[in-house]
């Protein structure tokens, strides 16, 4: 069996982006922006931050193209420009990952509609867009943690390099984001 080297397929518009074409610029947009959206907004929990750390990261990738190498693919080289960025804006509003007897939570009762028999696709999406709330209800530490670890594929190892903890910090505070998680899931009638 021979060895197949990786290609990546945006080459060409990486390619065309390092001279400054501004209609490759818009397809690389185009194809990542969505995706980079959803994960700095997993990790800020905040929409307009979000779309704050999208364009900074964008204009920086576009700035720093001369700092790809092609040894990844584009994708995750953008990917961990938008972690990075997401991470600093969460610094900047002095982000501390805080013991779980600090936070108090209203309990509020469960509420949205009730689904019927042969829903089970609303009940999926009912029950998936009260978990995303309750991701977001978490304390920063938490869920930038959770969101790292669960949604972004980072290991525990990766996590505490990005953020300047410890592994076992890392850990330890994913094990709670879970706790935590679980007990908002449940006051909202999700078992």
């Amino acid at each position: 069996m021979e060895a197949v080297a990786y290609i990546d397929i945006n080459a060409p518009l990486v390619e065309r982006c390092r001279v400054n074409d501004r209609q490759a610029q818009a397809e690389l947009y185009r194809r990542y922006s969505k995706a980079m959206f959803n994960a700095a907004l997993r990790i800020t929990g905040d929409y307009a931050e979000a779309e704050d750390v999208l364009q900074e990261s964008f204009l920086s990738a576009f700035r720093e193209l001369n700092g790809y190498k092609g040894d990844s693919s584009f994708g995750a080289w953008l990917k961990r420009i938008v972690v990075n960025k997401s991470i600093n804006c969460l610094r900047q509003r002095r982000l501390q990952l805080v013991p779980l007897e600090d936070f108090h939570h209203e309990d509020t009762p469960a509420d949205g509609p009730t689904p019927h028999a042969g829903e089970e696709a609303d009940e999926q999406q009912y029950r998936a867009d009260v978990l995303r709330r309750c991701i977001q209800e978490l304390p920063d530490g938490y869920r930038v943690v959770l969101s790292l670890y669960l949604l972004e594929g980072y290991d525990h190892l990766e996590i505490a390099g990005i953020l300047g903890i410890t592994e076992s910090t890392s850990k330890s505070q994913y094990s709670r984001a879970r706790t935590r998680l679980r007990e908002l899931a449940l006051q909202r009638g999700l078992s």
